[in-house]
């Protein structure tokens, strides 16, 4: 399939071929992204107005919208420029006036000669006990009132473009639309009671009332379900193409694992062995693995992570995991090393600081396979490092890897299964849209033995107490963390926060208790900081949120987060999740600036209430809505036009499951439905899909 096929032409030509549409109007357009006659296509109206025609303005309880015949009456012009032009009407029952500022007197009386009758429409308010329509909206001679719909649609406008000017746009682009050959399941589509797609746009940009507006309106459920199901096609596509790439079957002999287990000081839990199964069985086939391990902070993610590394080894291959970070990668090879000693395979670590002689033979040794598991930053993707016989990746901490790394990774080892990562419970309408290309393991529950962690709210005026609490219990051997704000993007303004906190700490504590770490520091010495704090040499560590993400301290049991009103919820989340991972209880102190917004209380009361990092996450959704949830810029979540990620998440998810449906009955998108398919990915500009077709 070479390109666009033509019946799409229509709608990706200039904007200007719609009616009403020159070069400027264009250009104000382009900055709400409307580009092109699709796009005018997917802009749907929010709201509407009731047009139907009254009596009169006496009927209606203002201010109000109404559209009513007139009489009209004497013009009043203003004294001066700027004052208002007043004109008497009268309607059925009274007499209201109508007013303009900035008026052109002669165009008035142009179009609303006194004597004669004509149809205005337009928002009317009590002003000085006087009935006022302020610049109407439509003014008509009668023979024309047809030509006001009874509901009239609204649509978001910009500058330099009017609703009369959007409308039309709007009528001229659905005119245009082409009839296109069914792409939704015919079962599906009768259950819902969907129209076809050019009625569902007709119906969409003309709604007769509020219930049209709905997104479970008809029309509108359509048109949200092509957007997902083209987003979900282009993601199978994706997952068809990692996956059809040839896997290497890697049979688990249980020999190594059954050495971890009997050194297991407790039972894996149910959560833990449902994922270490349905890796091992996926690692077994040959078809790439391509899987995402989603556990909330503290669910145990590193043993199912080692466990299925030791598949890998158990078939005489290697596997690699990869952390964004060095900290990191040097915090997961402490939490395997214990591990690798019991099974008894060779783990090293390879990081950017890793150079001449020492690399060189880490190196050879890695390319002779006598280094069975590796852990490493992306210092991994260097060309010069090569595997013996790669089975396996883990990625660590998704978000900064794109379907692109993944496939990226899958070059080091051809056919590597690869295992993704993270710590933030996704709601599920998310993870359906950022990772709807992967298989899902989720890791719900806690190991035993994990420490619930007591979370306090606690006024900034009651710092003083605060230091004091941490005195005593620095002096009983307990360790903390202390974050502090950003305080706006600039990482001056925020090392200041840190370093004023940390010298007040380091006056109240004495020298040597307190240490620091920060973004802005050389990598040696915020590693020389954690290091201390690891070691217990300090006993409090004052910290920006470099923090956040996978660091491990026992010992540690307290968490004070500063300004936390200001934190998002997953963040905070994530900071919490430092503390309550060893024998010891846990406390966690939010300490909030008064007065608080709205959201940042409610923020800090969820967080409170509960630990449940899935129940924390659709909170933080509700709040927050997807695109603000991720920083859609750089996650590669799609932004849809008349789709809701948050409202529309069941939607999605037999999108999803038609998608790879369809693809297995037809993975080349052959079929009359396959065909059809194809020109929805070419309407929805899914071109990356498009391209995984013709390439596969």
């Amino acid at each position: 399939m070479s390109g666009r096929p033509e019946s799409l032409f229509p709608l990706f030509a200039d904007l200007t071929t719609l009616d009403g549409v020159g070069p400027k109007t264009a250009q104000h357009m382009g900055q709400i992204g409307i580009e092109k006659p699709r796009d005018m296509l997917f802009s749907l109206p929010y709201s509407g107005v009731d047009r139907c025609q009254r009596d009169s303005v006496l009927d209606v309880e203002l201010p109000e919208v109404v559209t009513v015949e007139v009489l009209v009456g004497a013009h009043r012009p203003g004294r001066n420029r700027g004052a208002a032009y007043r004109i008497t009407v009268e309607d059925a029952r009274t007499s209201f006036q109508l007013v303009f500022f900035h008026a052109r007197g002669d165009y008035l009386q142009k179009i609303l000669p006194t004597g004669e009758r004509r149809l205005v429409s337009g928002r009317v308010e009590m002003f000085d006990g006087v009935a006022q329509m302020v610049h109407p909206d439509h003014i008509l001679p009668l023979d024309q009132a047809a030509s006001i719909p009874a509901y009239e649609p609204v649509y978001a406008l910009t500058s330099g473009v009017t609703l009369k000017v959007m409308s039309k746009a709007a009528q001229s682009a659905v005119a245009r639309a082409p009839d296109l050959v069914e792409w939704i399941d015919p079962t599906q589509k009768s259950q819902s009671k969907w129209p076809d797609w050019t009625d569902a746009l007709r119906d969409a940009h003309a709604p007769t009332g509020l219930k049209d507006l709905a997104a479970m309106a008809p029309a509108r459920e359509r048109l949200a379900y092509d957007e997902f199901f083209a987003h979900q096609l282009t993601l199978a596509l994706a997952r068809e193409k990692l996956q059809r790439a040839k896997g290497i079957i890697s049979e688990a002999t249980g020999k190594l694992q059954s050495k971890v287990r009997s050194a297991l000081p407790y039972q894996p839990t149910k959560a833990q062995e449902r994922a270490i199964e349905e890796i091992t069985r996926d690692m077994g086939t040959p078809l790439r693995m391509n899987r995402l391990l989603q556990g909330d902070v503290g669910a145990g993610k590193t043993l199912v992570a080692f466990m299925a590394l030791l598949v890998a080894v158990e078939a005489r291959g290697q596997g690699v995991m990869m952390a964004p970070t060095e900290i990191l990668a040097r915090q997961h090879l402490q939490g395997l090393r214990p591990l690798a000693e019991s099974a008894g395979v060779v783990l090293e670590i390879l990081t950017g600081r890793d150079k001449g002689k020492e690399r060189k033979a880490k190196l050879d040794a890695l390319a002779r396979g006598d280094i069975h598991i590796l852990v490493g930053t992306h210092a991994v993707f260097q060309q010069d490092v090569q595997f013996g016989d790669l089975r396996l990746a883990i990625i660590d901490e998704q978000h900064r890897f794109g379907v692109r790394q993944r496939l990226e990774l899958g070059k080091k080892g051809e056919g590597a299964d690869v295992l993704v990562m993270t710590a933030t419970p996704i709601p599920r309408s998310l993870s359906l849209a950022q990772y709807g290309d992967m298989d899902v393991s989720v890791l719900d529950e806690k190991p035993p033995g994990r420490q619930p962690i007591t979370t306090a709210l606690v006024s900034a005026g009651r710092i003083d107490e605060v230091v004091g609490h941490l005195r005593k219990a620095v002096s009983e051997g307990k360790q903390a963390y202390w974050v502090c704000p950003l305080v706006d993007e600039s990482e001056s303004l925020d090392l200041t926060a840190a370093e004023e906190r940390f010298k007040h700490l380091r006056a109240a504590m004495g020298e040597g208790v307190v240490g620091l770490v920060h973004g802005q520091m050389p990598p040696a010495d915020k590693d020389a900081a954690m290091a201390a704090f690891e070691r217990g040499d300090t006993s409090v560590l004052v910290a920006t949120t470099v923090i956040e993400v996978g660091v491990d301290v026992p010992n540690a049991t307290i968490m004070v987060i500063e300004r936390a009103e200001i934190f998002g919820l997953a963040q905070l989340h994530q900071l919490r999740g430092r503390v309550g991972r060893g024998a010891q209880a846990s406390t966690c102190l939010l300490m909030y600036q008064s007065p608080m917004t709205e959201g940042g209380q409610k923020r800090l009361t969820t967080l409170r209430e509960t630990e449940d990092g899935f129940r924390i996450a659709e909170t933080d959704l509700q709040m927050r809505g997807a695109g603000d949830l991720i920083g859609t810029v750089q996650s590669g979540v799609p932004q849809f036009h008349v789709a809701d990620m948050e409202t529309q998440s069941a939607l999605m998810a037999v999108a999803q499951s038609d998608a790879r449906k369809l693809l297995a009955d037809d993975p080349t998108l052959q079929s009359p439905r396959g065909q059809a398919a194809r020109v929805l990915l070419w309407l929805m500009k899914q071109d990356q899909a498009i391209r995984l077709i013709s390439v596969g």
